[in-house]
């Protein structure tokens, strides 16, 4: 699977996934061929990307939560936020049989401990991410040995960790705040303090997904918010690092960088900002470079991703596209980096 920017789209290409509109309707299913004509009338409807199949790679992508899953659980988490309003919180309560789906969801998959996924970069809402993060944190907390009752929690928790910023007086969304003003940073910090506040008193929603969304922005140093505490539960550390790692790549009050970059600063800030071990165990089941990612090796060849390898996430197994001269590769060449000890990525291509 490749993103491509709409501009770069010739035509007759087969999407690898539904596109959708604002209202998550489905404009173009997956496995439609874009047309000329469609391609003009996406532009019109303001859509910048596509995912399209890459027929060449044969990428076998293993993802978290299948799309037709999480398009269902963000229109129920949607309808569900939608609909609340400051002064009627018992309606959220019905979130925690979100979070369960998702539960549900992931320990349906066979040897879902031992599997290493592709996430990739994307644009996402305030529900996406949401989504997103849940799944990444029940998945750190599975594979940490967490209790189940807590895992619902930590679920119920992310699904509901950023609506602080639906009592903001500026809208945040698609901003970047490093651009902010002063004033401006000062009040965004304020969130986690306004969705905790907004439902400190309530019974159905327990202590730890309260810590949660009050949490959900803190560092081991001190130097998160809006507390700038040390002091973390241990449950809000996992959402720590899946909330940084998903508004990284997809550009959440930030610029948007690439998974392995996102990797690479969770790695650098491992024991100074999150905690090593769970950063360890995020680091073990997400792929550095998902299937579908164009890569140079250090031969100078250019790759396709095809699949990863259990315990070595940076070294996937790919196809040689291009030889070091530029030069097409004709056949299959098929390299699997474990066993292949000489060649490794130096980076992916855009």
């Amino acid at each position: 699977m490749l993103r491509k920017w709409l501009h770069e789209l010739t035509g007759n290409e087969v999407l690898a996934r539904d596109i959708i509109n604002e209202d998550y309707q489905v404009i173009l299913p997956q496995g439609a061929k874009i047309r000329r004509d469609y391609i003009r009338k996406l532009n019109e409807l303001g859509i910048a990307e596509v995912y399209v199949k890459d027929e060449e790679a044969n990428a076998s992508e293993i993802a978290i939560l299948k799309s037709e899953t999480e398009a269902a659980i963000r229109e129920t988490v949607k309808d569900i936020l939608e609909r609340h309003t400051y002064h009627n919180n018992q309606e959220l309560a019905e979130l925690g049989e979100a979070a369960d789906d998702i539960i549900a969801t992931i320990l349906e998959e066979k040897q879902v401990v031992d599997r290493v996924f592709d996430i990739k970069e994307r644009s996402a809402d305030i529900y996406q991410h949401s989504i997103s993060i849940c799944s990444l944190a029940i998945l750190t907390a599975l594979k940490l040995g967490v209790d189940m009752e807590k895992i619902h929690d930590i679920g119920v928790g992310c699904l509901l960790h950023d609506i602080g910023m639906r009592y903001m007086a500026i809208d945040y969304n698609n901003q970047d705040v490093g651009t902010l003003n002063r004033q401006e940073l000062a009040e965004y910090k304020k969130h986690p303090i306004y969705g905790y506040t907004s439902l400190k008193d309530e019974a159905w929603i327990s202590d730890l997904s309260k810590a949660v969304i009050l949490y959900h922005h803190e560092r081991m140093d001190g130097s998160g918010f809006p507390l700038r505490t040390r002091e973390i539960p241990f449950e809000c550390r996992i959402v720590n690092v899946c909330d940084i790692f998903d508004e990284m790549i997809c550009g959440i009050s930030c610029q948007q960088v690439r998974v392995y970059e996102a990797l690479e600063f969770l790695k650098s800030f491992k024991n100074i900002l999150f905690d090593d071990k769970i950063v360890d165990v995020f680091l073990g089941f997400t792929a550095v470079y998902p299937a579908g990612t164009h890569v140079l090796t250090n031969e100078g060849e250019m790759a396709v991703v095809l699949s990863q390898n259990k315990d070595f996430s940076e070294r996937p197994v790919i196809r040689i596209l291009k030889d070091r001269d530029g030069k097409d590769v004709k056949g299959k060449v098929i390299k699997d980096l474990v066993k292949i000890h000489h060649i490794f990525i130096e980076r992916a291509l855009d």
